[in-house]
């Protein structure tokens, strides 16, 4: 297995990889987070036959995302997408349209195209988006499972490990410096750059790194000491724990803390109802309309993977089994608006979430959870606005003496 070089030893990581940048804190009113998060597919309700337009099923993901925070749920999180049939081609549009409308819920990407997305465009854009939403954003990064998008953008499939390399690289410089020199393999290089605006109270977004199946990105995350995000939904729990486990233990080499403090968090996919046959009823017919699950049966992912249709104290029983074979972890997102499902229904589920699954799960997680365990990360004015603290203090942005005011450049 090639992993990607990171050009650093294991006695001085952490320490100076960290000391130019703020830190998200973990927050005392939630030690977990438990969310919900689209992938903004456009398809055929098999109930009418029909699919949503475009403009309803943009407006309706913007309504599930006020639902979650009515619900008492801590997250909503969106894909990233340019092919048909889906609608999430602009995250930050979205979630700043989101942001407007509710007030502690965190906004979250799931994920962000590292690769194909020029990194001072994402510099910007998200720290932009980090003072609209108060704090209340963090960011998933990935490599995205449609091959055509590389070309679209200009970029090689074959060279996307590196990509995601390079790119994130740069991506931290821009939020941790001003005045940026650099170069690198995948854009023209940057002399004496500044990304505007700087992170909110120079604390950069808190990112989690979205991996599947690839060692290099949970090792890219574990050197950088960020939260590792395993998007299991179509895979057995065997995978699951190999792959947090490899990241728990990298970072643990690269010097952020003992392995069970790594920050890891994961997918999942439910459908509820009163009875565990009448949800599968319900939901047979979905099932069989996600375009992911062609030849596979119903039965075979849920007993493999995360799918859980049933009660909503089945979803809680089979969830709660992840934490005994993973280990604690920070952030449990449910996929429930794939595959044509209605709105209506979508956000009845999101109810049921709410009221019946997450007060139980968080309750049974945090039980036995370790003092030692972080808790979920989150920007210091969020913590400050949901626990009633006060704010830091804003500092505005200056240059140095010696910097052009037209410019933000070095003065010659």
């Amino acid at each position: 297995m090639n992993l990607p070089h990171f050009d650093i030893s294991k006695n001085s990581s952490a320490q100076e990889r960290n000391s130019t940048e703020a830190k998200a804190v973990t927050s005392p009113r939630r030690h977990m987070h438990f969310g919900i998060f689209t992938v903004g597919d456009i398809t055929v309700d098999p109930a009418t036959g029909k699919p949503p337009s475009e403009h309803q099923r943009i407006k309706n993901t913007v309504e599930m995302a006020v639902a979650a925070e009515q619900a008492g749920l801590d997250f909503f999180a969106t894909g990233e997408h340019h092919n048909p049939p889906f609608a999430p081609s602009s995250p930050t549009t979205l979630l700043a349209n989101i942001a407007a409308k509710t007030s502690t819920l965190l906004l979250s990407t799931a994920t962000t195209l590292i690769t194909t997305n020029d990194p001072v465009r994402l510099a910007e854009d998200y720290a932009y988006l980090q003072h609209i939403a108060d704090g209340r954003l963090d960011l998933m990064m990935g490599r995205g499972n449609t091959g055509p998008v590389y070309p679209w953008f200009g970029k090689d499939i074959r060279k996307g490990i590196q990509l995601a390399v390079e790119n994130y690289d740069l991506l931290r410089r821009l939020w941790a410096e001003t005045n940026v020199d650099w170069g690198g393999e995948f854009r023209t290089p940057l002399t004496d750059f500044t990304s505007m605006p700087r992170p909110l109270d120079g604390v950069a977004p808190f990112v989690w790194h979205a991996s599947i199946r690839s060692p290099q990105i949970a090792e890219q995350t574990a050197y950088y000491g960020d939260g590792f995000f395993h998007n299991n939904i179509f895979w057995p729990v065997d995978h699951v724990k190999k792959m947090t486990d490899l990241y728990r233990s990298r970072y643990e080499y690269y010097g952020h803390g003992p392995a069970e403090e790594a920050i890891v968090g994961l997918g999942g996919q439910i459908f509820m109802a009163d009875t565990e046959a009448g949800a599968r009823r319900k939901y047979e017919p979905i099932f069989r309309n996600t375009y992911v699950y062609q030849g596979a049966s119903m039965d075979e992912m849920i007993q493999y993977t995360p799918l859980a249709v049933g009660t909503p104290d089945q979803v809680v029983e089979k969830y709660v089994k992840y934490r005994d074979i993973i280990g604690d972890y920070q952030r449990q997102a449910f996929v429930l608006d794939m595959g044509g499902l209605s709105h209506a229904e979508v956000m009845h589920q999101i109810e049921l979430l709410g009221t019946r699954v997450v007060p139980v799960l968080r309750a049974e997680l945090d039980k036995e959870r370790p003092a030692n365990v972080p808790d979920a990360p989150m920007h210091p004015r969020h913590l400050a606005m949901i626990t009633g603290a006060e704010p830091p203090a804003e500092e505005p942005f200056a240059l140095a003496d010696d910097y052009d005011p037209l410019t933000g450049r070095r003065a010659q």
